[in-house]
């Protein structure tokens, strides 16, 4: 990709000291915009990140089995009365009237329409177990929207529903999921702490939260540094020692960037949803519900991954693996140069944003390469032409090292 034609627009400073450093790096960087008050426009860096985020997780997802489909946004107001949720859930519902006057809303999460549409297909137990997984928009009516894309009215998510002839196979799945969770965050360079949670308006006896340590989070978790609880504060309310080994218990802001629910058959006795085991008789189906909010994660990867400079992107979920700069673009030696490179990387299906701008000083083009956070950097100046070098510096590292055309090659695609 060409910078010059790059729909991107960074800038110096913005008016948002109160902000998390999240939203201020990715306003900055031109990742995201605000379009009103917990809703935000992703542009074409930002949806870079958002998608490779989405990849990550849909490639972790196929793994455990999981199948993807696509559910409405816009549902029925009848399946949600069948559970009892269309006025009880909180937030509350986004509801709206069609033109024949019928109510409808936007879908913040979709526990009945994916019990819907298995009810009409599971009939044997031969047909369980079963996994079904989307990355969709949902529509949370939060009175106050806040942290920039920590807590938002409108954002895309992950959510995998889970369906089980019996609760040992469902604790299975569920521990399962925990694991697939555990592998997305890393190769996000985030290590969360799995935490007892509460289960809230979507339902369950058990659920579990993945919670990042962070100033900035609006959660409160419980850790306990002498044995292996750790719960959020909602869980257990205004306790000051561990209930497991009576240890003091020490207070912790964090993120939540999971979320997840054994509901077992509380949906399924609602709405019906039964299966034939092998003697014949009729059991509710056993279900969980597995949720990731993807502009969540993608803030908080930046929140865990930036210095005073700007963002440092984990090299899987970057907008590109390497920001190519022809430092003097008005040098038509450095530029003509800087290009051959560029096609010989795009040659291999290395993701490159080349710096060919002509109108930007050098200090100009380093100071936003630091701010954009690409993982590796690839210099070519004059400077380096006359030693016949080409300069390669690593965002989360100090060392700069220098290659001739041939070994740079080979390096880049090695990395």
């Amino acid at each position: 990709m060409l910078q010059s034609k790059l729909f991107c627009k960074t800038k110096k400073e913005i008016s948002a000291a109160k902000e998390p450093t999240s939203l201020i790096l990715l306003l900055r960087g031109d990742f995201i915009e605000r379009s009103l008050s917990g809703v935000y426009r992703f542009l074409p860096l930002g949806f870079r990140v958002l998608k490779k985020i989405e990849e990550i997780i849909r490639e972790e997802m196929e793994k455990i089995g999981a199948q993807e489909v696509l559910l409405p946004a816009l549902q029925n107001k009848k399946l949600w009365e069948e559970t009892g949720r269309w006025k009880k859930i909180d937030p509350p519902l986004f509801i709206f009237c069609d033109r024949h006057k019928k109510e409808l809303a936007l879908g913040p999460t979709h526990e009945e329409e994916i019990g819907d549409l298995v009810r009409k297909r599971v009939v044997s137990f031969k047909d369980l177990p079963l996994s079904l997984f989307q990355i969709q928009n949902k529509f949370r009516n939060e009175m106050r929207p806040t942290g920039g894309l920590l807590r938002t009215r409108e954002f895309l998510m992950k959510d995998l529903y889970s369906f089980h002839k019996d609760k040992k196979d469902l604790e299975r799945f569920y521990k399962k999921v925990a694991l697939a969770y555990k592998r997305i965050f890393k190769r996000c360079n985030l290590a969360p702490l799995l935490v007892e949670a509460s289960s809230g308006t979507i339902g369950g006896k058990i659920s579990h939260e993945f919670m990042v340590p962070a100033e900035v989070g609006e959660d409160k978790i419980l850790i306990c540094q002498n044995c292996d609880f750790r719960a959020n504060v909602e869980k257990y309310q205004k306790i000051r020692h561990c209930p497991k080994c009576k240890a003091l218990l020490q207070t912790v802001s964090a993120i939540e960037v999971a979320h997840i629910f054994m509901l077992e058959d509380e949906y399924s006795k609602k709405m019906k949803i039964f299966f034939q085991d092998k003697g014949g008789s009729l059991k509710p189906v056993q279900m969980g519900c597995y949720g990731i909010g993807l502009p969540r994660l993608m803030a908080t990867i930046v929140e865990k991954n930036h210095d005073q400079n700007g963002i440092i992107w984990p090299k899987e979920v970057s907008p590109f693996k390497i920001h190519l700069i022809a430092l003097q673009g008005d040098d038509s030696k450095v530029l003509s140069e800087t290009k051959k490179l560029y096609f010989e990387l795009q040659k291999r299906k290395v993701e490159v944003l080349f710096d060919d701008r002509r109108d930007k000083s050098p200090g100009e083009k380093l100071v936003e390469s630091d701010l954009l956070g690409i993982p590796i950097r690839v210099l070519i100046s004059r400077k380096l032409l006359s030693e016949k070098k080409i300069e390669i510096k690593k965002r989360d590292q100090k060392t700069i090292k220098k290659f001739n055309f041939k070994e740079t090659i080979k390096y880049l695609e090695n990395q």
